[in-house]
């Protein structure tokens, strides 16, 4: 991710935004402001692109960084036109709206976009820590829960399956001792599941 970061010279450029005067200390969002600023998708993806880089950023960098996630491409094999479909939407209402809501600092005169302190609290709703990625984890120990039972299935239809056509492993097994195997079974993978 290319991004031209801008001195505190470029910065202050501008002059300050008579909005984001107020403490930051003093600014808090409910729970329904936070859900509101993260229901769209570019909003999102701002404050993804924000959280990876420590400075301010040009907004043109982050719109089009921003265009490429949204089109699964590259900055660089972007069109002209997937640029400005993002570019526009992004300059004329989400970085406002984050910005009034004291997540970002944008600087809308001179372009210039930066993240606030006040975004590590949005970010909790998003479950983003930038030393855990909380996708993967969340997927592994889906695969690992359905692994489980998926296993559990497989022995109780081969005990099943052995009862049924009589072989030697499983011919001390009755109706209701193959029963209870299976919700023997069942039950201990629950609970382990339980017990995690």
């Amino acid at each position: 991710m290319k991004s031209t970061h801008i001195s505190p010279e470029e910065q202050t450029e501008g002059g300050p935004d008579e909005e984001n005067d107020r403490p930051e200390s003093e600014r808090e969002l409910s729970e329904d402001e936070i859900f509101h600023l993260l229901q769209n998708e570019r909003r999102r993806l701002v404050l993804r692109y924000l959280r990876d880089v420590d400075e301010a950023v040009r907004m043109r960098d982050v719109a089009e960084q921003v265009a490429a996630w949204e089109h699964e491409t590259t900055v660089e094999e972007l069109t002209s036109t997937q640029r400005q479909r993002v570019y526009i939407p992004l300059y004329q209402s989400h970085l406002s709206k984050l910005d009034e809501a004291g997540v970002i600092e944008y600087q809308k005169n001179r372009g210039i976009v930066e993240r606030k302190p006040l975004a590590d609290r949005v970010d909790q709703y998003l479950h983003v820590d930038p030393n855990d990625d909380f996708g993967e984890e969340q997927e592994s120990g889906e695969t690992t829960r359905h692994d489980y039972y998926i296993v559990a299935t497989a022995i109780c239809y081969v005990a099943l399956l052995g009862a049924v056509l009589e072989l030697p492993f499983a011919s001390f097994l009755s109706g209701v001792g193959l029963a209870a195997l299976i919700l023997l079974v069942f039950t201990l993978v629950t609970m382990t599941q339980f017990v995690q």
